[in-house]
């Protein structure tokens, strides 16, 4: 059942060309357009039927019942003065970005039908290329409304998310940014710097459990590093917290502590056997 006449969404990489590819498999929307600034990033996604135009123009906005901002926080708060100017009173806008605070705070401000979200659903790949109508089925979406947030408009886009497949949660936007610097900015951090830790000669005789573990080390390090800065303050939290952690095991180590080892390996394995059951 078709939810929107006009869909425009801004960056058609990984998370905007999957939501345009999911949007027409489920004839969700009569017309998908894709507004870009890489040409040949856009026209490969009209190829793979996420979009079906596309145009470097705001103004391609001006109809649209549903503008989904899948751009870096910074290139959405750069357009978005001008995107506001742009729409029609009852357009719902939302973004996809890893964090909420500060891009919630702006838009809303900016934007009468904007609400938050953030669907847990990427992996370390990136680009078009790698989009997927499916993407979203099974997954996570956190919509992050505040008080201003319009009931209507966060409804239809609870509605929106669930007819894509994925389980809502609710959070306001500074509880989800320190959430997510624990769940997903924390395990890339870790990531990448374990895989800086390993020396090159050691890389030809490595265990499947280091491929396992820095598997998201193999993502984009210019998103992840603005994610890490729009997120700056928790993640140095979460990153103490690991250290704590770390220094905890270091020190059972040091002092050849069997029973306190087992203690900290057994707690880990039982939280890990817990977030298998949430899942």
């Amino acid at each position: 059942m078709k939810m929107f006449n006009k869909v425009v969404i801004f960056g058609t990489g990984l998370i905007g060309g999957s939501m345009g590819l999911a949007l027409k498999r489920k004839h969700l929307a009569g017309q998908v357009i894709g507004l870009s600034q890489h040409k040949k990033n856009a026209e490969l996604a009209k190829q793979m039927g996420a979009i079906d135009r596309v145009t470097s123009s705001l103004g391609a906005a001006r109809d649209a019942d549903l503008v989904i901002l899948a751009a870096p926080v910074d290139s959405i708060m750069d357009i978005a003065p001008n995107l506001a100017k742009r729409l029609k009173r009852d357009c719902l806008v939302i973004d996809v970005a890893s964090t909420k605070e500060k891009i919630v705070s702006r838009l809303s401000g900016l934007i009468p039908n904007f609400v938050g979200c953030h669907p847990l659903a990427g992996s370390e790949k990136k680009g078009i290329v790698n989009a997927q109508a499916n993407i979203f089925i099974g997954s996570i979406c956190v919509i992050t409304p505040i008080a201003s947030t319009k009931k209507s408009a966060l409804n239809k886009i609870e509605s929106l998310w669930r007819k894509l497949g994925t389980q809502v949660f609710l959070l306001p936007p500074a509880r989800h940014d320190r959430v997510l610097a624990f769940t997903s900015h924390l395990p890339h951090a870790v990531a990448f710097s374990l895989m800086g830790t390993i020396p090159d000669k050691f890389l030809k005789i490595s265990s499947t459990g280091l491929k396992d573990t820095t598997r998201i080390s193999g993502s984009d390090q210019i998103l992840w590093s603005e994610i890490f800065l729009s997120n700056r303050k928790n993640l140095l939290a979460s990153i103490s917290s690991f250290q704590t952690k770390l220094a905890a095991l270091k020190l059972a180590l040091e002092n050849k502590d069997m029973q306190r080892l087992t203690k900290i390996l057994s707690a880990a394995r039982k939280k890990r056997e817990r977030l298998l059951k949430v899942q």
